[in-house]
């Protein structure tokens, strides 16, 4: 098994306890949701496409009876999304002293992902899968893609009180400004390089822009 998938086995416990809704009865088990999501993520390190994919056979890759999946998610759809989930890294704690570095974080994770994208097919074949249902799409932006995005805003909002950051520009546009190149070129143009020091040039570049002016003085008298 592939880092990525001993890495998701790890969390998928945990993670696929959270999403999915309760249901009056046993409690669930954890060992059984991180079985059944390691499973998912097995068959299609063995070449297993999504479509080939069937609620029976994930069933039996893991060791538990069909009715066990069942419970926990009502159909594959909902059971790739949690498997997406699994796949999904932790946003960086941020430090809270310096505006420059919690956004280099920020972005640093970001081009992290898209390296991890790039060389792992089963994150791509996932993602794919997620990406190509607007209503999975939707509410993995929903439970993950916000949070980010909130964080991010955050550290803009301590730039603006701090004074590091203009007070009269849109936080939101200013945010895309900072996440935009990274995004194109990790989804985009995935034939371009994602380098390292690539995050201190955007953050560097974006706040060079949006520094507070030097008030003019009164004019000069010749």
């Amino acid at each position: 098994m592939s880092r990525v998938a001993g890495d998701a086995g790890a969390a998928a416990g945990a993670r696929a306890g959270a999403v999915a809704p309760e249901r009056r009865g046993r409690p669930r088990s954890a060992a059984a949701d991180s079985a059944i999501i390691e499973a998912v993520l097995r068959l299609i390190e063995d070449g297993c496409s999504i479509g080939e994919l069937s609620m029976e056979r994930i069933a039996r890759e893991a060791g538990v009876g069909k009715a066990t999946v069942y419970r926990r998610w009502p159909g594959k759809s909902a059971l790739m999304l949690d498997v997406m989930r699994s796949l999904d890294a932790p946003t960086p704690p941020l430090d809270g002293i310096s505006v420059r570095d919690d956004l280099v974080s920020l972005l640093e994770f970001l081009r992290r992902r898209g390296l991890a994208k790039r060389s792992s097919a089963l994150l791509r074949t996932v993602v794919s899968h997620v990406q190509a249902q607007p209503e999975l799409w939707a509410e993995y932006h929903e439970t993950v893609v916000r949070a980010r995005h909130e964080a991010l805003l955050g550290v803009l909002r301590r730039g603006v009180a701090g004074g590091e950051i203009r007070a009269d520009r849109d936080l939101d546009a200013l945010a895309d400004l900072f996440i935009g190149p990274m995004l194109a070129r990790a989804i985009l143009h995935e034939w371009k390089e994602l380098p390292e020091g690539f995050s201190e040039d955007i953050v560097d570049m974006v706040l060079e822009g949006v520094r507070p002016r030097p008030e003019a003085g009164p004019p000069r008298t010749v």
